[in-house]
This record gives C-alpha cells, sequence and structure tokens, in this order.
C-alpha cells in the first residue's frame, strides 16, 4: 500500500511555489522534491508540522494510502482466520 504525497495539490491551492514552501518549512528544495515525488522513505513529523502550518491544512490533505490491488481482498484484514 503506498503512501501517496500530495504536497502539488496543495501547492495548487494555495498558489504557492515549491521554492517558497521550501523556505516557509526550513528544507531545501531537492528534499521538498523528493517528498512532494513520493522518493522519500519517512518524513519527520516537524517536517510533516512545518508543511501543514505553512498550507494551512491537515496531515490528511497532504498525505493519503493507495490500496494495493492485492489489498482488495478482505477477507484476511481484521481478526485472524478461524479454521
Amino acid at each position: 500500500m503506498p503512501i501517496i504525497v500530495d504536497i502539488d495539490v496543495m501547492l495548487a491551492r494555495r498558489k504557492m511555489a515549491v521554492g517558497t514552501l521550501a523556505d516557509l518549512i526550513g528544507i531545501t528544495p531537492a528534499n521538498l522534491a523528493v517528498l512532494k515525488n513520493g522518493r522519500a522513505k519517512a518524513v519527520r513529523f516537524s517536517t510533516l508540522e512545518a508543511l501543514c502550518r505553512a498550507l494551512e491544512c491537515q496531515p490528511g490533505d497532504i498525505l493519503r494510502l493507495e490500496p494495493d490491488h492485492a489489498d482488495t481482498d478482505t477477507t484476511h484484514h481484521g481478526a485472524p482466520p478461524t479454521h
């Protein structure tokens, strides 16, 4: 299940440039691009908080879970199987 990063959506809604956002949250434009393009393996809560403050949004406006096709089988989710 990949995590999708929707920073582009929020930037467009706020009519904000990537460089401006990078300056506001205190990271390099290159590091913001890694996060924005979904290549980051992790994000610090302090960075997520700074993003939310700068973009005036909630973490769920930036990050979302995209289910894999294999996850459409719901028989094994939740409680363990009862055999």
